[in-house]
């Protein structure tokens, strides 16, 4: 007898368990479907967030700036150590065992809230009436099996995008995955693609001791980044850390011998060549929709493989949802499990016929971080947007260097600066660089969640000494009144 649900999830990575999860909670028989396997063959929850991306990433780069940290500022603080070195397979053990730890706690989750858990392929199959639920085959090696459900949440992420010039290994040749599984420190590592990925993985095995130079097709560093942060990163990357950063970079050939050279024309047209021992190739991700059925079902679908997708996450078919990285918008974990919630909660008031729909999930007030030292974080429109828009706009900025935590930190790196619009004073974007400012962007979140004014920033009472007085300052600072500078 085939097993029938209210909602099927198709996906388990933070879109999709997010999803999941808030469906039981809301009373709806739920299944979650996921096909993810570990470098063991072990199905494993999670998607690429939890077990090739944004948990173990954190893990590297925390263990590489410990590194760091104790051998060039630790003697600042009069600590002294002697043999200092660096143990990697150790540290990929740290970062496997925080791996298993989340993606074990996601089965605990789904367990905890009466989730139906199958592991497998899921396609979604034509329907003969549109009255008929939906019907999904789940397809696990040689074993299938068919169950059906009166809505659909697609949540199957993202993949690299291939390089058609080179074939991933992960030997040699890698992408996010083999990144994070290197056991040794790569005497010379090429990294093709400036972004996220790119820059914290870059980021590790530079401090680690590897020589890193990074390859970017497009002519200007971080191009989604506020331009003034953007250009005071790639200052700090290169001559503090070290990384070796080209950009307007046309890539002519990749070949694989005992050594991988790069032949590529630099900014100039000028012919370079690059040999490395490890090479990563991290020129962003694409929509994950092999294998769903997309044509056989009508299901809409852009020109770049992203299934077409309304405010509500509300797909061309009758209850067929789609969330996260498979979607429109940022590539975010948390932009991907704030739409499996929304989306969760538009079902059950569906099904319980409230006449009440959530709010969409605003895109303009999804926080963006890059996790490198010192690290990124904005949310809201950059300066070039608003003036490419003609949005007439003030501007607050405040340094690090002239707060009393981050001198105390010994991280002094960056600023936070507050735009907000000449005439309403409602902040329009804030934009950070700076030691902990992963954090410190929740409050910049808030403020816009809530139409706030760069002058309510200003009024709210910051403790002293915190990172946070550096936001305080600079919404101060968007009317000329900062106070410690």
């Amino acid at each position: 007898m085939t097993k029938s649900f209210d909602v099927a999830v198709i996906g388990a990575g933070p879109g999709g368990y997010v999803a999941a999860i808030r469906c039981a909670q809301l009373g709806l028989n739920t299944v979650c479907i996921d096909e993810w396997k570990n470098d063991q063959g072990v199905a494993s929850l999670g998607g690429t967030c939890l077990n090739v991306g944004c948990i173990p990433s954190k893990a590297l780069l925390e263990s590489s700036e410990n590194f760091e940290r104790a051998a060039k500022k630790f003697t600042d603080h009069g600590i002294k150590l002697d043999g200092l070195s660096v143990d990697v397979p150790v540290m990929i053990a740290r970062k496997n065992k925080i791996v298993k730890a989340f993606t074990g706690g996601i089965a605990m989750l789904f367990k905890k809230n009466k989730v139906a858990s199958l592991h497998g392929r899921g396609t979604l199959l034509k329907r003969e009436s549109e009255n008929d639920p939906w019907k999904i085959q789940v397809k696990n090696g040689e074993e299938t099996e068919e169950i059906q459900a009166e809505y659909v949440v697609i949540a199957t992420g993202s993949i690299p995008r291939p390089l058609p010039m080179i074939e991933i290994d992960n030997e040699c040749v890698l992408d996010n995955a083999g990144a994070l599984a290197l056991t040794e420190i790569p005497k010379r590592l090429g990294v093709i693609g400036a972004g996220v990925i790119g820059l914290e993985m870059g980021s590790v095995w530079r401090r680690l001791g590897s020589e890193v130079t990074i390859l970017e097709a497009q002519p200007s560093f971080l191009m989604a980044a506020d331009e003034q942060i953007a250009k005071e990163a790639q200052k700090i990357f290169t001559r503090e850390l070290g990384l070796i950063i080209q950009t307007g970079v046309e890539i002519k050939s990749i070949e694989r011998k005992q050594l991988i050279t790069i032949d590529y024309a630099d900014a100039k047209q000028e012919a370079q060549k690059l040999e490395v021992d490890k090479l990563i190739v991290a020129i962003g991700r694409i929509p994950n929709i092999a294998g769903l059925g997309v044509d056989e079902i009508g299901l809409k679908v852009d020109e770049r493989g992203y299934i077409e997708v309304d405010a509500h996450c509300r797909t061309n078919l009758p209850k067929i949802y789609a969330v996260g990285d498979v979607v429109r918008g940022p590539m975010l974990a948390h932009k991907a499990s704030e739409e499996g919630v929304a989306v969760a909660e538009t079902i059950a008031s569906r099904k319980q016929e409230s006449g009440s729909e959530p709010a969409a999930v605003d895109l303009n007030c999804v926080p963006w971080v890059i996790y490198t030292s010192p690290e990124i974080a904005w949310v809201g429109k950059t300066e070039q947007q608003l003036k490419a828009e003609g949005i007439n706009y003030r501007a607050g900025q405040f340094p690090f260097m002239a707060n009393g935590r981050a001198r105390a930190l010994g991280e002094t790196s960056g600023f936070v600066k507050v735009l907000a619009d000449a005439e309403s004073d409602r902040i329009l974007g804030v934009h950070m660089m700076g030691p902990y400012v992963s954090e410190m962007i929740a409050e910049a979140v808030v403020a816009m969640e809530f139409a706030a004014s760069s002058e309510d920033l200003a009024r709210i009472i910051h403790a002293h000494p915190s990172l946070s007085e550096v936001l305080h300052e600079a919404a101060l600072a968007v009317d000329k009144r900062a106070l410690h500078i």
